[in-house]
């Protein structure tokens, strides 16, 4: 039995879902489902309950060690101070994806390394890992005229690259998308955990806002302990008339009913069941959600990052979420997995 499935709102969760069709039509398995969906016109609960219990077959996700529960975190759209030139004040570069950074897919060569891709560069005739955080902040990367624009605050320039998309302000007060065009390949290091490791925070006060907090307080330490995350994204702006940021679906993300999987586990576009509770609550957050972004935190089976929408209260709500969860994964009738 689903949580909450019977009194479920399922309105915004069909607006989310009619976003994945628009990827998934002509994909197999998904053509019948979503032609179907095209075909309801303005459906009330009901019919969007029977829609779903007649096309699909849930089945929980189950981690490796037998276990149902994970870890359910928050992220969002944030909004940066920032300049399309280079000024005393906006000093911060976020940069385009570099010319010389190769994506190698792994499974074009070795078939069971499937979704598996491989980033860096050439050095002579050989291919070296991408530079680090710590060798691009340094300059050793080939980086000066991709800057995209420039920002006010290298805290929040981390933060936009966890996030992996944002509005930034410029300084007329227009406003410009940005999201995620690429990544150098290096794994990604909470400095969250880092700080607790180092007892500069306790495991309660390691969220964005306190983490924030410790650079606001030791800005000569801030360099240091940014580089012990090796992983660096890189952007692209946005057309402005897109209506939230791009996953790595393809399509817009819907304000707290999309979420962030891990594909080697969940098919990006699936519906999921999402049950959880709200930020630092027991109160129960049941809700179907799409698969439609991927992160480079987000690795196995019950693990999900719950997009919060744009602007500042979405992110106090993504900053504390660190909740525990369960997950069943909406497959269309006809594709369901092979169970052992």
């Amino acid at each position: 039995m689903l949580p909450d499935w019977q009194t479920m709102d399922l309105q915004p969760s069909w607006t989310a879902f009619l976003q994945s069709c628009r990827a998934l039509k002509t994909k197999p398995g998904w053509q019948e489902t979503c032609a179907r969906a095209d075909g309801l016109a303005q459906p009330d609960n009901a019919a969007l309950r029977s829609f779903f219990e007649q096309g699909f077959s849930p089945y929980q996700v189950i981690n490796a060690d037998g276990s149902s529960q994970g870890l359910i975190t928050g992220y969002y759209e944030p909004r940066l101070s920032g300049s399309r030139v280079r000024t005393d004040r906006f000093r911060y570069p976020l940069y385009a994806a570099p010319d010389d950074l190769l994506t190698i897919d792994l499974g074009e060569v070795y078939p069971q390394l499937k979704d598996l891709r491989l980033r860096g560069r050439v050095q002579g005739k050989r291919v070296v890992p991408y530079y680090s955080r710590a060798e691009i902040d340094d300059g050793k990367a080939p980086l000066p005229g991709r800057e995209l624009f420039w920002v006010d605050d290298a805290v929040d320039l981390f933060f936009l690259q966890i996030q992996g998309s944002g509005r930034i302000e410029l300084p007329d007060g227009s406003l410009v998308k940005v999201g995620y065009a690429d990544q150098n390949g290096h794994p990604y290091i909470s400095i969250g955990k880092k700080l607790i490791e180092m007892g500069e925070l306790k495991p309660e006060e390691a969220s964005m806002q306190g983490i924030k907090n410790w650079a606001a307080q030791h800005p000569d330490r801030l360099g240091a302990l940014l580089e012990q995350n090796p992983s660096y994204v890189f952007f692209r702006e946005l057309p402005n008339g897109l209506s939230a940021p791009l996953g790595a679906l393809g399509v817009p993300l819907t304000n707290e009913y999309s979420i962030a999987i891990d594909p080697r586990t969940i098919p990006l576009g699936a519906p999921v069941l999402l049950s959880t509770t709200y930020p630092n609550s027991t109160e129960p957050l049941n809700r179907l959600m799409l698969a439609q972004d991927t992160g480079g935190a987000i690795k196995g089976a019950v693990r999900a990052d719950f997009f919060w929408g744009f602007g500042e209260q979405a992110g106090v709500q993504a900053g504390r979420m660190k909740q525990r969860g369960q997950m069943w994964v909406l497959f269309p009738k006809g594709t369901e997995p092979t169970v052992n």
